[in-house]
């Protein structure tokens, strides 16, 4: 698994580049699901979904890309190293786009806890996104009764 972290913070091929920004948006993504300490159903079968429309990428891409994120997530020390990633590559739209993400995974069990709300917030600061955009992704996202 410490090969994996690894390999994850060199790439060298375009190709290469490009799986290391998705695993390191969607271990950001997975650390919102497992901030609770628990994988909601809901939240399992929208983890995909987010990921695809999130990141661009097919359904079977998703499969892997979780798979092989929740392995590097198990041995990260830091959102930095997954956050700092994102700043490189990703607009401010792109950017945005993730952090609606999160809040909708967070949402998706129908509860907010003081977990996920943490996580989304740090990330939201290491991501360089200002408070009122925070807020507006959370807006976005909060279920409508």
């Amino acid at each position: 698994m410490i090969a994996k972290l690894k390999q994850f913070m060199q790439a060298d091929s375009p190709e290469d580049k490009t799986r290391q920004l998705n695993l390191a948006a969607a271990t950001l993504l997975l650390e919102v699901v497992y901030a609770d300490e628990t994988l909601d159903d809901t939240e399992a079968a929208l983890l995909p979904s987010m990921l695809a429309s999130t990141l661009n990428i097919s359904a079977e891409q998703t499969k892997d890309l979780i798979e092989e994120a929740t392995l590097i997530r198990g041995n990260a020390t830091s959102l930095f190293e997954f956050t700092a990633e994102v700043n490189q590559a990703f607009s401010l739209a792109e950017k945005q786009q993730l952090l609606l993400a999160m809040w909708q995974l967070a949402y998706a069990d129908g509860e907010l806890s003081q977990y996920e709300d943490q996580i989304i917030r740090r990330c939201a600061d290491l991501l360089h996104l200002k408070h009122s955009e925070l807020i507006q992704m959370r807006n976005i996202a909060i279920p409508q009764s």
